[in-house]
């Protein structure tokens, strides 16, 4: 949310909490509505398109007055019922509901099972390539095209059948895995003329930085000219000046990008349904942020979760970033042993 100082100074005023304190965003989960909520969900197994991307088939206060003749599919009273929570929350308090999509399978996620876990991470990784194919900024395999299309297939059910809201807002990784996921799911999509697919390349909504070449991306001129109606983000440099070759950042330095590319996107978007294509290694640090519950994704998945993005007048808590870790590698390849 985007404040003038006056604003600041008001609000401060009405929350009871001191003018000089700058406001923060703090983020958090809030369970009950999707199955991924909750601790007895396998998420090995899990499949959203069998169950409505995960939505709980329950009440809400809201139906009363929205549904009173029983005729609104289970989205439609949902979406009726966030309405309502944002309605109602005032000015210090926003609801949203993300979809969080891993990519479909890359060429990297089909050497690493080729080759086997220790192998990939100490060895493999570390190449472009092994002569046949290449996963350094890994491109979707046919596998990976199918899985962004089955989203692309169960989306235009929900929005036939459910009449599902679909994103207003669209978001990507800068890695091509993510960039074409994205194309395929959303696009041909029966979306609000006022809102269509035009997706915005964040920087920091990618993979973890690991030192692996599947992480580096390609460059800011590589990527407009494959999907020239993107938008890329104001401040996107030419090249990857975050990947380093065989360092990766922290977890903990993880976290912080994260909330760092939350805070850039909430403190403008105003829009309540926001789609993020990134990565199981991102997402599950978004997830971590949120507060929300581990929930690992295969390739091709989703997530929706619905947060609470609340301002908060106080210091904000400082977490300090680290440096990056020397990768673990070994100078000649193991055996493949698959995994």
């Amino acid at each position: 949310m985007f404040y003038s100082k006056a604003s600041v100074a008001l609000l401060s005023l009405l929350s009871g909490t001191s003018a000089f304190s700058l406001p923060y965003l703090n983020y958090t989960t809030v369970p009950g509505f999707f199955l991924q909520d909750e601790a007895a969900t396998n998420a090995t197994t899990f499949d959203y398109t069998a169950v409505n991307f995960g939505l709980l088939n329950r009440t809400y206060p809201t139906d009363k007055l929205f549904d009173l003749h029983r005729k609104k599919s289970q989205w439609q009273r949902f979406s009726a019922y966030v309405e309502s929570l944002n309605l109602l929350s005032g000015p210090l308090k926003q609801y949203k509901v993300l979809w969080m999509g891993r990519h479909g399978e890359g060429y990297h996620n089909a050497a690493q099972t080729y080759y086997g876990t220790p192998a990939w991470n100490c060895y493999y990784s570390e190449l472009d390539g092994n002569g046949t194919v290449v996963w350094a900024d890994a491109h979707l395999t046919p596998n990976g095209v199918e899985q962004a299309q089955v989203a692309n297939t169960f989306w235009t059910h929900e929005i036939a059948t459910q009449k599902i809201q679909t994103p207003q807002s669209f978001y990507t990784s800068p890695l091509f895995r993510c960039l074409a996921t994205a194309n395929i799911t959303f696009t041909g999509l029966a979306l609000p003329k006022k809102l269509p697919f035009v997706p915005t390349v964040k920087e920091l909504f990618r993979e973890g930085i690991s030192g692996h070449t599947c992480d580096r991306r390609s460059n800011k001129t590589f990527i407009h000219d494959s999907f020239p109606t993107y938008k890329i983000e104001k401040g996107f440099t030419e090249d990857d000046e975050l990947w380093v070759a065989l360092h990766g950042e922290t977890n903990q330095d993880q976290d912080i990008r994260s909330r760092k590319v939350l805070d850039e996107v909430f403190s403008v978007d105003r829009n309540t349904y926001i789609s993020i294509t990134s990565h199981s290694g991102e997402i599950a640090s978004l997830l971590r942020v949120m507060g929300h519950q581990p929930f690992s994704l295969n390739t091709g998945a989703v997530i929706p979760v619905l947060m609470k993005v609340s301002t908060i007048f106080a210091k904000e808590p400082v977490t300090s970033s680290q440096p990056y870790t020397l990768l673990s590698t070994c100078a000649t390849p193991p055996p493949p042993t698959a995994t």
